[in-house]
């Protein structure tokens, strides 16, 4: 079991950077106001909920404490992040606004899953 529990947290890192990373490929083009949404944040996103779903049901079953506090607003936060970029995900430009906010919200959410313990 937990070999499986070590494999879904490698695939939500891999979410987490793939929305990231998409996030900072497009932060000089937010200068220029010319940001958009590319497809792998939106992948990234959506295997963040997946895996971390997963793992919460993995922990669960193996007995372990759970924050469900903790779990409640970083799933609150990437619901956020997952109706911004798949309602914005066409659009050729986004507002500044609105990208920093995924942007922020991304980073608060690894920073809540760092130091929140």
């Amino acid at each position: 079991m937990d070999v499986l529990i070590h494999l879904f947290v490698g695939l939500h890192i891999i979410g987490i950077a793939a929305l990231l990373g998409g996030f900072l490929t497009q932060m000089k083009a937010m200068g220029r106001g010319t940001a958009r949404f590319v497809p792998g944040m939106l992948h990234g996103a959506l295997t963040m909920l997946v895996t971390g779903v997963a793992l919460v049901g993995l922990n669960q079953a193996q007995g372990a404490h759970i924050n469900t506090i903790k779990i409640g607003i970083k799933l609150a936060l990437l619901i956020v992040i997952l109706g911004l970029v798949y309602v914005k995900r066409d659009e050729e430009r986004i507002d500044k606004a609105q990208f920093g906010l995924v942007g922020a919200l991304t980073a608060t959410n690894v920073f809540i899953a760092v130091l929140w313990t």
